[in-house]
């Protein structure tokens, strides 16, 4: 008797989610319903295939999203995170698992002691960033404790990145992931982490000018500026008296700087909109944010407000952008600057079909044992095929697909919301990762304590 696995959504991050349940189909006797608001681009092969089945699915029309999730064994949703709660309230309803790549909401951990009662596995976080590094960090952090260790120290970086040879613009940068986050990276909150037992704050304004330098082996230097909430993880990762813990974003170096301009110039704002926004061109949608005059440029105002010279290479990166055309047109009707500035972008930043975009991932374990302070450092790197088997959808989309099966198999069995921390989920996903060249590289190098840098004047 065939197991039913339904996948709602068949974005971006699902190429290597599909393509395991397609390999494990046959020999773990699997029928995969992909459903999707537009069916149409998924792939022949999935279509022919007699252990898949597509349809068109509506995840707003509840009559048919409850008869399509009723007929299952479990549930992959891979939609947008705001929709996850409509799925898993169904889930609970019709008694279904239910996994997901998103961090949990506030919403769906209302449902834990409902997925319990029910013998349910709600698993949430289980991809890349939130996931593998859940998944790495715990395990290293449980074998250091195990061994005697006292942690100290414990700092995690991430990037979506565009690959070397594929890396051909001056901001060493393409969008590899919903390049939406990208532009309201850091906005909602004040960056929060501990620093040496004393919890530290960064303010949105200041937070591209505040920069942890990283250098992975083989890829040379990198950046780091900081996640939003560091201190949210020291209770789930069991680090509540660790003296620095740290959580922040990958980029190549120069990146951040850049992006600083950005955000002084106030182009990265979504909380309001701009009128007459369709039609209006580049030059003068960055003249909105600049003093008038009635005598300078558009350039020279921006140099001046901005505080760069004319030769400065922050300068030749907003010029590769064609922010000064009068020629490039916005499209949008009527809004925020952020979402002219994420157009703007797209054109520049889009992966081309034959680009490879790179995971970074790297870890820093600071522990006291025997008396002594010792570091351990490790890192990930995975370069993508192509546009449309990414580095990115390869480290989402398999952790979530290896998930499904071991819940399937009764091999994850602890009921109720969670993310994947414990030993039962993270040992056999981090295992079969391997096999699909997610390795992590460890080195010891002597403890350093905390080292981020300070702001540049």
């Amino acid at each position: 008797m065939l197991r039913n696995i339904l996948v709602i959504g068949a974005g971006k991050s699902t190429s290597y989610l599909l393509d395991y349940f397609l390999e494990k189909s046959e020999s773990e006797n699997l029928k995969i319903i992909i459903a999707d608001l537009n069916p149409n681009h998924i792939s022949q092969k999935f279509k022919d295939h007699a252990h898949f089945e597509i349809k068109m699915l509506d995840i707003l029309d509840r009559e048919a999203r409850q008869q399509t999730i009723k007929e299952v064994d479990i549930v992959v949703s891979m939609l947008p995170a705001f929709l996850h709660i409509k799925v898993a309230k169904d889930c609970i309803l019709f008694e279904k698992h239910l996994v997901t790549a998103s961090y949990v909401s506030d919403e769906i951990k209302l449902l834990n002691d409902k997925a319990k009662d029910k013998g349910l596995v709600f698993m949430n976080e289980i991809g890349l960033d939130p996931g593998v590094d859940h998944m790495s960090a715990l395990q290293f952090i449980d074998k250091i404790k195990e061994d005697g260790g006292k942690m100290l120290l414990f700092e995690s970086f991430t990037g979506g990145l565009v690959a070397p040879e594929c890396d051909t613009n001056l901001w060493n940068y393409k969008f590899t992931w919903n390049p939406r986050n990208v532009v309201l990276a850091g906005q909602g909150g004040t960056a929060k982490f501990v620093q040496e037992g004393t919890d530290k704050y960064i303010p949105y304004h200041k937070l591209f000018r505040r920069t942890e330098f990283v250098d992975v082996d083989d890829f040379g230097k990198f950046e780091v500026y900081a996640n939003r909430d560091s201190l949210k993880y020291r209770e789930a990762y069991g680090l509540e008296d660790v003296l620095t813990l740290y959580r922040g974003t990958m980029r190549r170096v120069g990146f951040s700087k850049a992006w600083d301009m950005f955000v002084q110039l106030g182009v990265t704002d979504d909380t309001y909109t701009i009128e007459n926004s369709e039609g209006m061109s580049y030059r003068a949608f960055i003249n909105l944010f600049l003093p008038y005059s009635p005598t300078n440029t558009v350039e020279l105002k921006l140099r001046h407000y901005l505080n760069i010279d004319q030769d400065d290479i922050m300068w030749e990166k907003l010029k590769e952008l064609n922010l000064f055309d009068t020629t490039k047109i916005i499209t949008l009707k009527n809004a925020t600057p952020a979402q002219i500035l994420q157009e703007i972008l797209e054109e520049d930043w889009t992966l081309a079909d034959t680009d490879k975009d790179m995971i970074v991932m790297y870890h820093k374990f600071g522990y006291e044992i025997n008396g002594e302070k010792k570091q351990i450092d490790a890192s990930m790197v995975v370069v993508g095929e192509n546009r449309s088997h990414t580095a990115m959808s390869k480290t989402v989309g398999l952790p979530v697909a290896i998930a499904t099966l071991l819940i399937l198999n009764k091999k994850i069995t602890t009921p109720g919301v969670q993310i994947p921390i414990q030993k039962e989920v993270y040992k056999p996903i981090l295992k079969e990762l391997e096999t699909y060249g997610i390795i992590f590289k460890e080195k010891e190098v002597p403890y350093v304590g905390y080292n981020i840098s300070t702001p540049k004047n």
